[in-house]
């Protein structure tokens, strides 16, 4: 071989063929299913001390599809720091709660406008109905007809409001109108007519309709559900008075209460909202659909 020139060393006998095993770069990566490990996406990888060991998580946050590891329903959202609503937090007064669910609790609402105006609350942290989950939403629903028949017993019809506003837990309003004080279009008069003096754009939205078909999640907002089944909702774009709610239910032309407008002027000793809440659950126990679950 030393004797040999190098044009001969190199020279391709006349029948020799192509190599199949070698492609270029391009072809190689149009024609590759499965990629050897050394050759894998540049995507980087990292592990999640977080989760299980062995589980590979993608830079982007998603897991790897090779994960054997089922998705876990997801957890109510908890509280950034303490919270007076959640039903696990110790800031609750629990001597208010007067009846526990599988997902909400009802409360007697602290300085209310009457003895038996009531709060129903998720038990998990939710800032709103827009948030809430659908099993969440199938027992508030269970809660609030519950609330209904239970109050048309007593003589009286209930109105329903939830101020998505300045307020970090869920708290929908539901306060009870002797029939004898007004009718509904009365109570629906009253909201219109006090928004409009407030320059609030309150409007009629069909009564099947679901709020989180109209308010997206984080949007603020305030919302009324009269009796009959009909709803009213203004988007809140900037300020709104806090007290809105309470104000209409208050004036002359519904409770004609209104120096209860503000709950704060409106508060008792603990004793005496302990013996409200227990009258409270005595009546209720009637009509309670959790003793059944």
């Amino acid at each position: 071989m030393k004797l040999m020139d190098a044009a001969e060393l190199v020279k391709q006998p006349p029948d020799v063929t192509e190599n199949p095993y070698r492609k270029s770069g391009k072809e190689a990566s149009v024609g590759r299913q499965i990629p050897a490990p050394e050759e894998e996406s540049a995507c980087q990888f990292f592990f999640d001390l977080n989760e299980r060991q062995g589980r590979k998580r993608s830079s982007t946050g998603r897991e790897s599809k090779s994960s054997p590891h089922p998705k876990q329903p997801r957890k109510p959202p908890q509280p950034p720091g303490p919270c007076w609503f959640c039903l696990a937090s110790p800031e609750v007064e629990k001597h208010l709660v007067v009846n526990i669910g599988t997902h909400c609790y009802l409360a007697l609402a602290k300085g209310g406008l009457s003895d038996d105006h009531v709060l129903i609350l998720p038990i998990g942290h939710y800032q709103s109905v827009v948030d809430l989950s659908a099993e969440v939403v199938e027992e508030v629903e269970k809660y609030k007809a519950t609330l209904r028949r239970f109050f048309k017993s007593q003589g009286k019809r209930c109105i329903l409001f939830e101020r998505n506003y300045k307020s970090h837990h869920l708290q929908l309003q539901v306060i009870p109108v002797p029939l004898s004080r007004c009718a509904t279009d009365d109570i629906k008069d009253a909201f219109i007519t006090q928004a409009q003096e407030q320059q609030i754009e309150l409007l009629e939205i069909p009564e099947h309709s679901d709020i989180k078909q109209i308010a997206q999640p984080g949007a603020a907002y305030f919302y009324v559900e009269l009796d009959t089944g009909e709803k009213l909702f203004h988007r809140i774009k900037k300020n709104f008075p806090l007290q809105f709610g309470r104000e209409v239910l208050a004036s002359e032309a519904i409770l004609n209460i209104p120096d209860k407008s503000d709950w704060r002027q409106c508060q008792t000793s603990k004793e005496e909202e302990a013996a409200l809440a227990r009258r409270f659950r005595k009546d209720f126990e009637p009509f309670d659909f959790t003793a059944d679950e």
